[in-house]
């Protein structure tokens, strides 16, 4: 096998690896200004929001997940 193809694509992972953690930083800092009572939004409700939170942070936990495997498992 080439390993110096499996490399570069490591390192690739690596950086998107990165990148969606300081995407969650992102995330979790502006939790309140993503997620919280939007104005706009009469009919919108405590539950419909927490969905919506829930979804956005499953997602990126699944990303996180993937891109981890790859970057570190990829041989």
């Amino acid at each position: 096998m080439q390993t110096d193809s499996f490399f570069a694509i490591r390192i690739i992972f690596s950086i998107l690896f990165f990148g969606a953690l300081a995407a969650g930083v992102f995330l979790f800092k502006n939790y309140e200004k993503l997620f919280g009572v939007d104005p706009n939004m009469p009919s919108e409700n405590s539950s419909s929001r927490a969905y919506r939170k829930v979804q956005v942070f499953a997602i990126w936990a699944h990303v996180v997940a993937l891109l981890g495997a790859f970057a570190l498992f990829l041989r």
